[in-house]
């Protein structure tokens, strides 16, 4: 069974850091895109950040670039979000998603859509305070 677990989430002030860990099992974890996405309350879900199953390469939401850092182990089966310098804005439930190799094609076209993610966590809320 596919499951994704994501922790770190918590209350941090304005310009505060968190660090989300994404654990995963049941499936070849090193040959899955693994992608963080958030939802804010009244707002679609969004992607925030990506990393690449091969060669680690990384994207970015323009929002977050240059304060969140993506990163995978895995021999932990685990993919990290680093986010720095929080701002109220960021407040949101954060999702770790898994996209298997057969989503590809799709993923390289779109690596935000939704839909080329096969698996969910359950996600965790982030609020940052003003």
């Amino acid at each position: 069974e596919v499951q994704l677990v994501e922790s770190g989430g918590g209350l941090v002030q304005a310009g505060g850091s968190l660090r989300l860990s994404c654990a995963a099992s049941g499936f070849t974890f090193n040959d899955y895109v693994i992608g963080w996405f958030r939802q804010a309350p009244g707002k679609e879900r969004e992607g925030v950040s990506f990393i690449v199953a091969n060669d680690g390469s990384t994207l970015y939401d323009d929002s977050v670039k240059g304060r969140f850092t993506i990163s995978r182990d895995n021999a932990k089966r685990t993919v990290y979000l680093q986010m720095n310098s929080l701002k109220p804005g960021d407040t949101a439930v954060y999702f770790c998603a898994a996209s298997s190799p057969r989503m590809a094609r799709q993923w390289a076209l779109s690596p935000a859509a939704r839909e080329v993610y096969d698996s969910w966590g359950q996600g965790t809320q982030v609020t940052v305070s003003s």
